[in-house]
């Protein structure tokens, strides 16, 4: 059975390739986001009354999609939000450019289900003697 996502590209015609390509123009660093993280740091480690105002814009992540990432989702394994963000993202550009509404995430994911989370991580035992 294919994934919602799956059935959605082939619905409105868009090649998995496209998604790609659209994804990393749109996720890859480009001179102003490395100036906003350089300010980010330098914010970080100005001390006292002197700081600088705290940089408010947000830089790209830098981490297009790619294919092991759309192979998960084929396989209707678990992702992050963050990706599926910037699945949903390239998906709206590509519309937009083909003059077709925008959706949301709800449209070309199951969000029931299917949440990637960190493993629990087991609590150390103190076995030292008091």
């Amino acid at each position: 059975m294919p994934s919602k996502l799956e059935t959605f590209l082939t619905d409105k015609k868009i090649d998995q390739r496209q998604l790609l390509i659209v994804s990393k123009r749109l996720e890859s660093l480009k001179p102003e986001d490395r100036t906003i993280r350089l300010a980010k740091r330098r914010g970080a480690k100005a001390e006292g009354d002197d700081k600088k105002a705290k940089e408010t814009r947000k830089s790209r992540s830098g981490k297009p999609v790619n294919l092991s990432v759309l192979a998960k989702i084929f396989a209707e394994k678990p992702i992050a939000g963050p990706t599926r963000t910037r699945v949903l993202k390239a998906v709206n550009a590509i519309l937009e450019r083909k003059k077709q509404e925008k959706v949301e995430l709800s449209a070309i994911f199951d969000l029931a289900n299917k949440i990637a989370r960190k493993k629990p991580v087991a609590k150390k035992v103190d076995t030292r003697k008091k």
